[in-house]
């Protein structure tokens, strides 16, 4: 199985990598993108499994306070359409979800 970013994933991405950068501390930014690829990496192996959140698939990740929302795709690839913050009022992330 393959996991394939959409735009919008790679911009929040870089996004948060910004966010972090901008908090002042050496480095943070690099570690946010780090453990954000190892995010979808496992991703990779465990995919399908999440429960539905606002019709995607959620996967929560562990150091940082991000989720991967996500969709399968019939080929079994896991399509990723956002990488959000889960401090967002929710009734934002549920609206930028529906625009995936």
């Amino acid at each position: 199985m393959r996991v394939i970013l959409s735009e919008s994933a790679l911009g929040d991405l870089i996004e948060g990598r910004q966010f972090y950068e901008d908090q002042g501390e050496d480095g943070l930014g690099d570690y946010f993108e780090k453990s954000m690829l190892q995010e979808l990496e496992t991703l990779e192996s465990i995919a399908d499994i999440h429960r539905l959140v606002h019709g995607r698939q959620r996967h929560i990740c562990g150091t940082f306070p991000y989720a991967i929302y996500y969709r399968m795709e019939p080929n079994g690839d896991a399509a990723v359409l956002r990488i959000l913050d889960c401090r967002r009022d929710p009734r934002w992330i549920k609206r930028a979800l529906k625009k995936s």
